[in-house]
C-alpha cells in the first residue's frame, strides 16, 4: 500500500497520528449553565411610614427564618453538610487506555484496559488456547465487562476460556446461540456468577472510560451477523468504534436512525467482518470518518479481506492494520486525541 507511514513506527499527533475532535452531538457532555440573577421588583409609589413592625411582620419573619432553617437541614441530608460549588467543572482524565486488538486467527477479540486497571473484552476468537496464552501474556486476572458481538463460534470459543478470569457483567445481541459453543460459555459464565443483560443502549464507566453500547436496531430478524452488537469507547477526545459483523442491512439502519454513537471521527476502527465486501461500504465511513482500521482476520477459505473492503479503505485515506500480517496491534490513546499504534511484527 504505497504511499502510506510505515505502520510500525510509533503515530502521535501531528502528521502521523492527527488530533480529533468528536462533534458534539456525540460528546454527550452539556454547557455548564450560568447561576440565574434574582432581580428584586421596582416598587411603585412611596410606602407609608412606619413606628415599627407589625404583628404580620413579625410572623412572616419567623416562617422565613423557619424555611430558612429546614433548607439547610435538607442540604445537610443530601450534601453530607459539605458546601457544594456552584458549578462543577469538567477535568481531562488522566492516563491512557489501551485497545489491543489481539492476534486470534480468524475472528475477532479486542482487549481494553482503563487507565484505572478496569478490562474489556470484546469477542474472543475460535481458539481457546489462543485466549489463554493472551490472558498469560497481558496479565488479565479480572474481566470487568466482556461483550460478545454475536454468537459466532470465530468470536465467542475463546470467551469460554476468558471466563476463568470471572467476568462481572456479561453483554450479548439476545439472540441465543444454537451451537455447543454457545451452551459452554454461557455455563462457564453461570458458574462464575456474571450478570448477563441483553444489549439496550447501556452506557458503562470502566473507570474513566466510557463505554456506549450500541444495541441492534429492530426488525433485523434472526441472523447473527446482521444483530451485531455495537461499541463506541470514549476516552476524553479519543475515540474507538467496533460493531463486529454487521452487514449492510444493519449498519444502513443505524443510519437511518442518525445514531449519534456512529458519527466520527475516530481514531481507531475495527474492520466490520473482517474485511468483507458486504460489510463497510462508502455511506458508513462517511458517517465513522476513521482514522485507522484494524482487520481481525487470519488463514480463511472467505477471501477475507477482500479486495473491495481494502480498496474502500485505500480511497479514503484510512491507515490500514492487520492481524494476520502484523500480528496483534496496539492503540495507546490519551484523552486529548493523540495516540500511539504499535505492532508485534
Amino acid at each position: 500500500m504505497s504511499g502510506k507511514p510505515d505502520p510500525k513506527s510509533p503515530r502521535r499527533s501531528g502528521a502521523a497520528a492527527r488530533k480529533t475532535t468528536p462533534r458534539k452531538a456525540s460528546d454527550g457532555k452539556n454547557a455548564d449553565s450560568k447561576a440565574a440573577r434574582k432581580t428584586a421588583p421596582k416598587s411603585r409609589g412611596k410606602a407609608p411610614a412606619r413606628s415599627g413592625p407589625s404583628s404580620s411582620d413579625v410572623m412572616g419573619l419567623l416562617v422565613l427564618l423557619l424555611t430558612a432553617s429546614l433548607a439547610a437541614c435538607a442540604g445537610s441530608k443530601v450534601f453530607g453538610g459539605r458546601e457544594q460549588p456552584a458549578e462543577t467543572s469538567t477535568t481531562t482524565p488522566a492516563g491512557e487506555v489501551t485497545i489491543r486488538f489481539l492476534d486470534i486467527g480468524q475472528g475477532d477479540a479486542v482487549l481494553v484496559r482503563s487507565p484505572e486497571g478496569k478490562t474489556m473484552l470484546v469477542d474472543g476468537g475460535r481458539s481457546a488456547e489462543r485466549m489463554r496464552e493472551h490472558m498469560k501474556t497481558y496479565g488479565i486476572e479480572k474481566i470487568d465487562l466482556m461483550v460478545a458481538s454475536h454468537a459466532d463460534a470465530d468470536h465467542i470459543a475463546g470467551l469460554v476460556a476468558a471466563a476463568e478470569a470471572r467476568p462481572r457483567l456479561f453483554i450479548n445481541n439476545g439472540l441465543s446461540g444454537t451451537t455447543r459453543t454457545w451452551e459452554r460459555l454461557v455455563d462457564a459464565l453461570r458458574e462464575q456468577g456474571t450478570t448477563f443483560q441483553k444489549a439496550n443502549k447501556q452506557v458503562i464507566n470502566l473507570g474513566s472510560v466510557k463505554v456506549r453500547v450500541i444495541a441492534p436496531p429492530a426488525g433485523m430478524g434472526s441472523d447473527q451477523n446482521e444483530n451485531s452488537v455495537g461499541l463506541r469507547l470514549e476516552f476524553g477526545d479519543f475515540r474507538a468504534l467496533m460493531t463486529g459483523d454487521s452487514e449492510k442491512p444493519e449498519t444502513q439502519a443505524w443510519l437511518e436512525q442518525d445514531r449519534p454513537e456512529i458519527r466520527g471521527p475516530f481514531q481507531v476502527y475495527k474492520s466490520i467482518h473482517h474485511g468483507a465486501a458486504n460489510g463497510d461500504h462508502q455511506a458508513w465511513l462517511a458517517s465513522v470518518r476513521p482514522e485507522n482500521v484494524v482487520i481481525s482476520v487470519g488463514e480463511n477459505n472467505y477471501g477475507h479481506p477482500t479486495r473491495t473492503a481494502l480498496k474502500l479503505y485505500d480511497q479514503n485515506g484510512i491507515r490500514t492494520y492487520r492481524t494476520d500480517e502484523q500480528g496483534t496491534v496496539t492503540f495507546t490513546g490519551k484523552a486529548d486525541g493523540t495516540y500511539t499504534v504499535t505492532t508485534d511484527r
